[in-house]
């Protein structure tokens, strides 16, 4: 089947009539085609904070849960996933097999020894981070660095982290960076890192920095909005201040960074996979536009990832909703269809 679709794309709402020539958007008429579906069209949801193929923290890779969550993806229309950290290195068919998503990912974390989950990522000196760094990013184009992680533990130092960011900027990769304490946060920025995923605890002075480097900041909002309830049951001690505090501040850091030019990219980092919408909502509910918030888990996080919209020779991803999403943002969940690579795929 020659997929065809028209409507209203996003972001501009100018009305188009798109074929699907293989896998990429053409405006020229394809004999053949077939009008699968029309309405308010966008150039497919990302989820660009992800984790498919394992059920727990430190579980090994496994492709029959991979496939699963990466269907589970679709099914919400999501065409494009980021990976900041894997289980373990994918199968081939990740990010290429047809009916599962286009896929960027940076392999295993990279922490400091001590840090993070058990059985999940590599361990690294000061020394060897800018060398693991490097040896992924050339590999897969993403490197994960853990910059900080329990209360009390020592973050990685601001000079280390810039020789990771000179490291993978020389073999043309980007760094990732996990940060949810203000000193990971702060390193993060003064080494000008891609994006900082989480960002709880940055110190809003720094926006404004991070808006003219270019680094984007993935908040995984909607994961922090939903574990908050528990965290202020529970007995106080130094990780419910630090959780409770970060978490409550947190939307008012999405709203100023968003305010200040940074690139606010939408990321679940939870299961089960397939929750971009939740997430994409939690952003709109703190305070950005709802145009801002879809744009987060959209058009501009497919830019973010160089990935263009719905113009001709663009890939050929798209979903298309009866009403337009922006005015209720609840129709996300009610796709009319999902394309991706010129197939409709639901």
């Amino acid at each position: 089947m020659i997929v065809r679709i028209r409507g209203r794309a996003l972001p501009d709402g100018e009305y188009v009539d798109l074929y699907a020539d293989g896998d990429r958007w053409t405006t020229d008429p394809v004999p053949g085609a077939d009008l699968v579906a029309e309405g308010w069209l966008l150039p497919g949801l990302v989820d660009a904070h992800t984790h498919p193929g394992a059920e727990e923290p430190g579980d090994p890779m496994d492709e029959e849960i991979l496939r699963a969550d990466l269907h589970r993806h679709v099914d919400a229309g999501v065409t494009m996933i980021r990976s900041p950290g894997l289980p373990g290195e994918p199968p081939e068919w990740f990010g290429a097999e047809p009916g599962l998503p286009r896929a960027v990912h940076a392999g295993p974390w990279i922490a400091q020894h001590g840090q993070f989950f058990d059985g999940w990522g590599r361990r690294a000196t000061h020394a060897e981070l800018p060398v693991f760094a490097a040896a992924q990013a050339k590999r897969t184009g993403w490197a994960k660095i853990i910059a900080d992680w329990r209360v009390g533990d020592e973050p990685v130092p601001s000079d280390v982290m810039a020789a990771v960011v000179e490291a993978v900027h020389a073999v043309g990769g980007r760094v990732a960076v996990h940060s949810q304490h203000a000193a990971g946060g702060e390193a993060a920025v003064a080494a000008g890192v891609d994006s900082i995923e989480h960002g709880m605890w940055l110190d809003t002075g720094f926006l404004p920095e991070m808006a003219a480097g270019g680094t984007a900041l993935t908040p995984t909002l909607s994961v922090f909005r939903s574990s908050l309830v528990a965290a202020r049951e529970r007995e106080d001690n130094p990780w419910k201040r630090w959780y409770v505090g970060g978490a409550e501040a947190h939307p008012a850091l999405v709203v100023a960074a968003a305010e200040a030019g940074v690139t606010i990219l939408a990321g679940t980092d939870s299961r089960p996979h397939g929750r971009v919408g939740v997430e994409i909502r939690a952003l709109a509910e703190a305070g950005l536009r709802p145009h801002d918030a879809l744009a987060a888990g959209s058009w501009a996080a497919r830019e973010y990832l160089g990935l263009p919209g719905l113009v001709p020779g663009a890939p050929a991803d798209a979903v298309v909703y009866a009403e337009d999403p922006r005015a209720d943002l609840e129709q996300l969940e009610h796709p009319v269809a999902v394309v991706l690579r010129g197939v409709r795929v639901r």
